[in-house]
C-alpha cells in the first residue's frame, strides 16, 4: 500500500464499464478511497460493491463524495454535461480522464501493454495467465474476464502489470510501457481517426518509447518501429476442431481456443512472457491450460433445440470473419449469426464491409445498432438495416434477416436453429443477454 495512495479519493464516472471497474479495484488495492457511477446497475457494479467500493446505479450530483481533495475520473463514455462532471467543475474538483488514471498505474510496475485493434483481451489474458501459472503473479487490467481466475483485473504482487493500450481515444500514449505488443493496425475508431496514416502515426508515437515490442510480422507494422523489435505469426498452425498446435521456438504449442487469429494471439503471448522472463517451456505448458477471457469465443450453453450459442465481443468486419472461421474449424453443422452492430458512426463507414463478412456464415440476422455514446439523430439514415442489406447483397441466397429487437430475434432463432448448429452472438454491446436467452 502506497502512502500517496492510501491519501487519496477518486470518484470514477463509468466505474461498471470493463476498464474502469478494474482501474477502481487496483485503486483500492494501492489504499486510495474509491467510489463511482455508471448508467446502470449490473454484475460489475455488484462485484465493486462486494469488494468495499462505492459504485451506484444511475449518475446524479449528489452520487459525488462530499470531499474536498476528491478526483474524478472519467470514462470516455461519458458525455460533458453528465451531472457528475458537471458538479465537479462547480466544485472546482480535478476532472481526469480514465489515461491519466491507467497511465498513473503503470509507473508503479514494469508494464507490458497490448494494442491493435483487433486481439487486445485475448492476448492480454493469455500473457497474464502465463505470468500467473508461472509463478509471477502480475497485476493485470483487462477488457475482459480471464476465465481462469474470474476476474478481469488483479493488482498481484509481482513486478509486471500487463494492460490494454486503446486507440480508440489515443489514451495508449499515456502509458509508461517496458513491452508493447501490437496484434494488428486497421482503422476502426472512424470518430477519432481521419485516416489510417493518421492512425499508423498514432501508434508508431507509442511504440517510440517501450524497451522492446512484438509486432504481428507484417511489414507495414514492423517499419512502425525503429527499436528493439520481435516478429511474431501463427507459426504455420495447424488447425483442430477448436484448437490449433504450432512449433514456436522449439516447441510444441497446444491452443486451446479455436481460430488461426488466437494461434497468433498465442505467440505474441508467449513472446511477450518470454521477455518478462517466464521460462519457455514452463510458458507453454501455461498456455495450453488457457482457458479463455469473457465474451471472447464464450460458450454460453445449448439452446433448446441443441444448437450451440456462443457469446463473442466481435465488432469489426475483420473479427466477424475470424470469428466466424473459428466456429467452422469446431466442426459441427451451420453457423448462425446475430450481429449487433456497435456505433452508428462504425456502421455508416463499414456496412458494406459487415456484410460482407456476415455473409460466410449459413444464416445471418442483424439487430438494431448499439449506440453506446452515440445519438441516432446525430446519423440520420444509419441503421443495422444498412447492414443486413448488404449481407443480403453478397449472401447468395442464403437466409439473411433484419430482426431490430431481441425479441423479434429470439422467436426467429427458437424456430431455426438446429441441433448440430453454432450459433454467434456478436457484438460490443449488450447482445449477449440475448445469448443467454435462447439458452435459458
Amino acid at each position: 500500500m502506497s502512502a500517496r495512495w492510501a491519501g487519496r479519493h477518486l470518484h470514477l464516472v463509468g466505474i461498471g464499464g470493463a476498464g474502469m471497474s478494474g482501474y477502481a479495484l487496483a485503486a483500492a488495492a494501492l489504499g486510495a478511497q474509491v467510489s463511482g457511477s455508471d448508467r446502470d446497475d449490473s454484475p460489475l457494479l455488484a462485484e465493486l460493491r462486494a469488494a468495499g467500493i462505492d459504485a451506484r446505479p444511475g449518475h446524479a450530483a449528489e452520487h459525488l463524495p462530499d470531499e474536498p481533495s476528491l478526483e474524478v475520473v472519467c470514462s470516455s463514455a461519458v458525455p460533458p454535461d453528465n451531472p457528475e462532471v458537471a458538479e465537479a467543475h462547480r466544485r472546482g474538483l480535478p476532472v481526469l480522464a480514465r489515461a491519466a488514471l491507467l497511465g498513473e498505474l503503470t509507473t508503479l510496475r514494469r508494464t507490458i501493454a497490448v494494442a491493435g485493434a483487433h486481439g487486445k483481451t485475448t492476448t492480454s489474458s493469455m500473457i497474464a495467465h502465463i505470468l500467473i501459472t508461472c509463478g509471477l503473479d502480475p497485476g493485470y487490467l483487462i477488457g475482459g474476464r480471464l476465465r481462469s481466475t474470474g476476474l478481469g483485473a488483479a493488482w498481484g504482487s509481482g513486478e509486471w502489470l500487463v494492460v490494454e493500450a486503446d486507440e480508440s481515444d489515443r489514451s495508449m500514449l499515456a502509458l509508461d510501457v517496458e513491452i508493447a505488443v501490437v496484434t494488428n493496425v486497421e482503422l476502426d475508431h472512424h470518430a477519432t481517426y481521419g485516416s489510417l496514416g493518421e492512425l499508423r502515426e498514432v501508434f508508431r508515437e507509442f511504440l517510440d518509447g517501450p524497451q522492446a515490442a512484438v509486432l504481428w510480422d507484417r511489414p507495414d507494422l514492423l517499419a512502425l518501429r525503429a527499436g528493439e523489435t520481435v516478429a511474431f505469426d501463427d507459426c504455420g498452425a495447424d488447425l483442430g476442431e477448436g484448437t490449433s498446435a504450432l512449433v514456436w521456438r522449439g516447441h510444441r504449442v497446444f491452443v486451446p481456443v479455436p481460430g488461426r487469429h488466437n494461434a497468433r494471439n498465442a505467440v505474441a503471448a508467449l513472446e511477450a512472457a518470454r521477455l518478462a522472463g517466464a521460462p519457455e517451456a514452463e510458458a507453454v505448458t501455461a498456455l495450453a491450460s488457457f482457458a479463455g477471457a469473457g465474451r471472447r469465443f464464450e460458450q454460453l450453453g445449448t439452446a433448446a433445440r441443441g444448437a450451440l450459442v456462443v457469446d463473442d465481443y466481435a465488432h469489426h468486419p475483420t473479427e466477424v470473419a475470424a470469428t466466424i472461421a473459428a466456429a467452422r474449424s469446431l466442426g459441427r453443422g451451420r453457423v448462425v449469426v446475430v450481429f449487433q452492430p456497435h456505433l452508428y458512426s462504425r456502421t455508416r463507414q463499414l456496412a458494406g464491409a459487415f456484410g460482407r463478412a456476415l455473409a460466410a456464415a449459413d444464416v445471418v440476422c442483424v439487430l438494431e445498432v448499439y449506440p453506446a455514446r452515440e445519438q441516432a439523430q446525430d446519423f440520420p439514415g444509419v441503421g443495422g438495416l444498412l447492414i443486413a442489406e448488404a449481407a443480403a447483397d453478397a449472401a447468395a441466397g442464403r437466409e439473411v434477416f433484419w430482426l431490430p429487437a431481441f425479441d423479434d430475434a429470439e422467436r426467429v432463432l427458437r424456430e431455426r436453429l438446429r441441433s448440430d448448429d453454432v450459433c454467434l452472438v456478436l457484438g460490443a454491446g449488450d447482445v449477449r443477454v440475448l445469448g443467454e436467452r435462447l439458452v435459458a
